[in-house]
């Protein structure tokens, strides 16, 4: 009974805490129907025929930016994750790539209950921002599991490396790591309180639709001072790890970084809390008060 439990809470949990890297950038595919969708630029590929690749004007985030999280399920402090963007020499078809490194650990004090230890990294196209390579380590609990993803956006598609398969996916799908870091590119100046977007993600072997919709505006005070925000809901969608509007809610600078401060989301046996804990080499002034 208590491997059930800790089970059934740990799928919970994780479904949600890659929800809520996943769940703040749902706005790109909608956001490229406006001014950064038809900015392109003609590459020449290895067949030589001419694939136009997105390109997309970056100012929200640059090598050496670092993001520090802390997680807490319920009123227990459960782990940290951080988030680091590197500029590496490396080139993919002859595009300049930026690798992100994302990292999830519960701390000591959890690691009795559910230990965790993961790996996340993308390798970003650094014009187009999208994804070329996804990589996944993870170990929970004693559960490891491996994931790779090659993305190839020139052809519109994706190669699941451990099952060998092949998806078909739009140009500039993106992964659960890259489309956060594509989402803050997105100017949401315009955005009008209760408008609703749409996303697509590769995830666990399928494209991951998510809908959010804008809830409006809210200064938010946690460790790393007090900031405005812009504040998102997921919309309801059949199947999903989401049952009501706000079960999720997250809060986003209301600045050029676009960066999460504050999530929560309500679980089967108590509620999530992600808060931004430590920040360095950002592109832009924080919209701190």
């Amino acid at each position: 009974m208590a491997y059930s439990l800790k089970s059934s809470v740990k799928t919970i949990i994780m479904k949600k805490l890659i929800s809520l890297v996943s769940i703040v950038c749902v706005f790109a595919y909608s956001a490229t129907a406006n001014a950064q969708a038809d900015q392109k630029e003609k590459i020449t590929i290895t067949d030589e025929k001419p694939f136009e690749y997105r390109k997309v004007e970056n100012k929200a985030f640059q090598d050496g930016e670092f993001l520090k999280y802390k997680f807490a399920y319920g009123i227990m402090n459960a782990g940290e994750a951080t988030l680091e963007v590197k500029k590496v020499k490396k080139k993919i078809q002859n595009r300049d790539i930026l690798h992100i490194v994302g990292r999830g650990y519960s701390i000591s004090a959890f690691d009795w209950f559910f230990k965790v230890r993961d790996k996340y990294e993308t390798y970003l196209d650094e014009e187009g921002i999208f994804p070329w390579l996804f990589v996944r380590r993870i170990e929970e609990g004693g559960y490891k599991k491996e994931q790779d993803y090659k993305f190839f956006q020139n052809e519109e598609k994706v190669e699941y490396v451990q099952k060998k398969e092949e998806h078909k996916v739009p140009h500039g799908v993106q992964d659960m790591i890259s489309s956060f870091y594509y989402a803050r590119t997105i100017d949401y100046s315009n955005v009008k309180k209760n408008e609703v977007f749409e996303f697509e993600s590769f995830v666990d072997g399928e494209l991951y639709p998510i809908k959010i919709k804008f809830a409006g505006i809210k200064t938010i005070k946690v460790d790393a001072g007090k900031f405005e925000c812009m504040v998102f809901h997921p919309v309801v969608q059949e199947g999903r790890v989401f049952k009501n509007d706000d079960d999720l809610t997250v809060y986003i600078t209301n600045d050029e970084n676009k960066i999460p401060i504050l999530a929560r989301a309500k679980v089967l046996v108590g509620s999530i809390r992600m808060e931004l804990i430590d920040y360095k080499n950002l592109a832009n002034p924080m919209a701190k008060r």
